[in-house]
């Protein structure tokens, strides 16, 4: 591909502070079986040495671009990065994320073989310094109640899809009102106006979990903000679960704030255990027998913490 000539595929890389892993993320796409691509990555105001990283090595490859925003988040670095995109299909990688070489190849196939929209494949949540999670490869959707599926939880991750850029175009892209489940937003949206999809039953996406300022790493804030998701998504396309009960209906919008709210316990991540167990009280998602967490979730929280330890000990 020359400079002139629009590329196949377009990927699209939010970067903040990412110095430590941007040379592998941006290497795992240099190093793709599948070459006609262009990388746009969205410096969104680092202190660190990411964007002379990426000036660097755009210097050794022509394909890659930088961009540069003030710090607002990787939404709206992705929003900025899809309209400078130039490419028929876009795919998303993190900066501190990576892709088994083939998989521009693979979804590329994938989508091509039966002129689909987007096409979807496994991934790994790699642990930093801690025990890998097992590696995943999500169901063939369209065999199952989909929208009853996708109401459970995000079908995949922001890098193990690969989309047609007008589709994203139609949809507005990202939304930034719930920086946490955005990616999730997106995929109920696209679902909602187009079901061509294909599934590349294989592990090619990896997700590297590190902790260090990722927008996941507040469970509270990432359950809440999920459960916002599918109660406007219902309220704005009711008749995608018009076939469904209504307490069916209210179990998918509601019920992972308690089921939520216990793993948080369990995990001992009391201050989201404590917020949890709140949002299940204000919005009538609990059982009788919740009451036991659901009373002392409205103390102060340094007496919430303390009786949950003092339950440890007397156990």
């Amino acid at each position: 591909m020359n400079k002139h000539q629009a590329p196949e595929i377009s990927v699209i890389m939010p970067c903040f502070n990412a110095a430590a892993y941007l040379a592998e993320a941006i290497g795992s796409v240099r190093n793709q079986t599948f070459q006609d691509w262009e990388l746009i990555v969205v410096d969104d105001g680092s202190s660190d040495a990411s964007a002379e990283i990426v000036t660097r090595t755009a210097q050794e490859d022509g394909r890659i671009r930088l961009l540069c925003q003030e710090n607002q988040g990787p939404y709206p670095a992705r929003n900025l990065g899809l309209r400078h995109a130039r490419g028929e299909y876009v795919a998303f990688l993190d900066a501190d994320d990576w892709w088994d070489p083939t998989f521009l190849e693979k979804m590329h196939r994938a989508v091509g073989e039966t002129d689909d929209d987007l096409a979807y494949c496994g991934w790994q949540n790699v642990v930093e310094d801690g025990d890998d999670r097992p590696p995943y490869v999500p169901p063939d959707y369209l065999q199952e109640d989909l929208f009853a599926r996708l109401l459970r939880s995000c079908p995949w991750p922001i890098h193990a899809a690969l989309t047609h850029r007008k589709v994203l175009e139609t949809v507005g892209g990202f939304s930034t009102r719930c920086f946490s489940s955005m990616d999730y937003d997106l995929w109920l949206r696209i679902a909602a106006h187009t079901r061509k999809w294909a599934r590349v039953p294989e592990v090619l996406a990896y997700y590297r979990w590190h902790d260090k300022g990722q927008i996941s790493a507040v469970k509270w804030r990432q359950v809440l903000e999920a459960w916002r998701v599918r109660r406007d998504f219902i309220a704005a396309h009711p008749d995608l679960v018009a076939h469904l009960s209504r307490p069916q209906v209210r179990q998918l919008i509601d019920g992972p704030i308690r089921e939520q709210a216990y793993q948080a316990l369990w995990q001992r991540d009391l201050t989201s255990a404590q917020k949890l167990f709140r949002a299940a009280l204000r919005y009538r998602a609990w059982q009788w027998q919740d009451l036991k967490y659901l009373l002392p979730s409205l103390l102060p929280a340094l007496l919430f913490e303390n009786l949950i330890h003092r339950r440890d000990s007397a156990a």
